[in-house]
C-alpha cells in the first residue's frame, strides 16, 4: 500500500471519476477491512458520530443491507429511506426530499435511484457525502469495486486478466462499471450474449464482443454471468428463458470442459437461466465470497469518502 497517497474524492458517483490509483486504493483499505470481518467481534468505531441515510428508490436486497451491515459495523448512526412507504408516495420531489432529509443533520448519503445521473444531482442539492448504490443502467461502482476485489483476492491481480460478461449488456449498470475499473486496472473484457442484448455502440468501450459462449468460455479467466434484466425491457429481446439458457447459460459441462474459469456473478441468480444450479453451487464460483467481499469493500468506500477518520 502506498502510505503517501492522498485519497481526494467527496464522493463515489461513478468509477469513471477515479484514476487507477484511487481504485488501487480502495482495493488495499478493503484488504484491511476484510481481515476486521474474520475478527470474532468484527466492529470498528471508525464512523462513530456520522449518521448516514440509505436512500433507497429502487427495491434492493444485496446492496442495502451489505451497506447497512458496513455502516454498523463501523458505528455509524443508520436511517434506512425506502420510496414505497415514503412522501414521494404523496408527489414530494426528490429535491424536497433530501433536502428535509440533510436539514436532520446527516453526514452521507447512500442512494440507489431508477434514473440515471441522480447520485450526482444530489451533489448539487446538499452538502453530505453521496454513494451510488446504482443509478439506472448507468453505474453501480461498488459492485466493481467488489468484484474487481474478489479477483485480486484468487489470482492475486487483475493486470492482464481476460474476463467474459455474460448476458444483458445492454440493461446492466454492472457492466459499465466493472468495463471502466477494470480497464482502468489492466484486465482485457470480452462482453458475450444474444446480439439483441449487446449495445451496438459495446465496441466503443474497448471491449471485445462475442456471441459465442463456448469459444468466450475457453478463452476467460473469470465469466461473469448477468442476470436477464427484463423490468428494464420494453419488449422481449429474446424468443425464450430456454432458449436463452442453452445458448448463453453456463453448464456443468463447461467446467468439464473448460477447466480454469472462476464463475462470478453479482445477484440475484436466476438458477436454469444464466447457470445451472450445480455451476452456481460448484467449487470454481465465487459468489458467496462476492458477498461478504462487498461489505469489506463498502467498508472501505464509507472510510474514504468520510475523510479516512479514526482508523
Amino acid at each position: 500500500m502506498n502510505t503517501e497517497y492522498q485519497f481526494q474524492h467527496k464522493h463515489l458517483l461513478g468509477l469513471a471519476d477515479y484514476s487507477t490509483a484511487d481504485i488501487q486504493h480502495v482495493l488495499d483499505q478493503a484488504l484491511h477491512f476484510r481481515e476486521i470481518l474474520d475478527r470474532p467481534v468484527p466492529k470498528i468505531p471508525t464512523l462513530r458520530d456520522k449518521t448516514i441515510v440509505n436512500l433507497f428508490y429502487e427495491n434492493s436486497t444485496r446492496t442495502r443491507i451489505s451497506f447497512e451491515l458496513a455502516q454498523r459495523r463501523m458505528g455509524a448512526d443508520v436511517v434506512n429511506f425506502a420510496a414505497s412507504n415514503s412522501s414521494a408516495k404523496k408527489g414530494e420531489s426528490l429535491r424536497d426530499t433530501i433536502q428535509n432529509i440533510e436539514s436532520m443533520k446527516i453526514d452521507m448519503v447512500v442512494v440507489r435511484h431508477q434514473s440515471p445521473g441522480v447520485p450526482h444531482y444530489l451533489t448539487r442539492c446538499v452538502d453530505a457525502h453521496i454513494i451510488n448504490a446504482g443509478d439506472g443502467a448507468h453505474e453501480h461502482p461498488t459492485q466493481a469495486l467488489l468484484d474487481m476485489f474478489t479477483m485480486r483476492q484468487y489470482y492475486g491481480r487483475i493486470q492482464g486478466l481476460k474476463v467474459a460478461i455474460i448476458g444483458d449488456i445492454r440493461h446492466s449498470r454492472v457492466v459499465r462499471s466493472n468495463i471502466i475499473g477494470l480497464k482502468k486496472m489492466g484486465a482485457e473484457i470480452t462482453v458475450c450474449g444474444p446480439k439483441t442484448m449487446i449495445p451496438l455502440t459495446a465496441k466503443e468501450l474497448g471491449v471485445e464482443v462475442s456471441y459465442n459462449l463456448e469459444e468466450t468460455l475457453a478463452w476467460a479467466d473469470v465469466a461473469m454471468a448477468l442476470r436477464i434484466q427484463l423490468e428494464r425491457m420494453e419488449h422481449s429481446l429474446f424468443p425464450s428463458l430456454r432458449e436463452y439458457h442453452d445458448q448463453f447459460g453456463i453448464k456443468r459441462e463447461h467446467l468439464d470442459k473448460y477447466p480454469n474459469f472462476m464463475i462470478m456473478h453479482p445477484g440475484p441468480i436466476n438458477r436454469g437461466v444464466e447457470m445451472e444450479g450445480d455451476v452456481a453451487d460448484s467449487e470454481r464460483a465465487v459468489i458467496l465470497d462476492q458477498v461478504t467481499n462487498g461489505v469489506a469493500v463498502r467498508m472501505a468506500v464509507l472510510y474514504l469518502v468520510a475523510g479516512g477518520l479514526r482508523v
